[in-house]
């Protein structure tokens, strides 16, 4: 149960139908330390219904419930705005349909030291704040 990029640990999750188009696959996971996500059998985890994920090992501020999943997914697509703006922009509205502030969630992930994305999070949700 690592990330095939850096080697942490990752969560698992199944990802729900609506979702899934915007995901590495129906099973999917997302590292705890690079926010990248890839899919769960890449990373040699076993996937768990969204409620039994424990989003927690991330962040303790991390979304839980529905808005999780999607939050999770736009984590893993802020490598790159340009390419992924529609898929980020779907699952934005998912997370906040299903209760998830996704600026507030991204502000507090800013501020957490144990976290080594490739992309500046504090950066990414000005720059989200821009197009939505």
């Amino acid at each position: 149960m690592s990330c095939p990029a850096c080697g942490e640990p990752v969560v698992a999750f199944v990802v729900p139908p609506a979702l899934r188009e915007h995901a590495p696959a129906a099973e999917s996971a997302i590292c705890t330390s690079c926010l990248r996500t890839v899919a769960a059998s890449d990373a040699g985890a076993a996937a768990v219904a969204p409620e039994d994920a424990d989003f927690s090992r991330i962040h303790e501020s991390f979304p839980t419930g529905k808005g999780a999943v999607a939050f999770a997914l736009v984590l893993g697509k802020l490598d790159s705005l340009a390419l992924n703006r529609p898929a980020i922009q779907a699952l934005c509205d998912a997370a906040e349909r299903a209760g998830t502030d996704v600026a507030l969630a991204l502000e507090r992930l800013a501020g957490a030291s144990a976290l080594d994305p490739p992309y500046d999070i504090d950066r990414r949700r000005q720059q989200l704040a821009s197009f939505r």
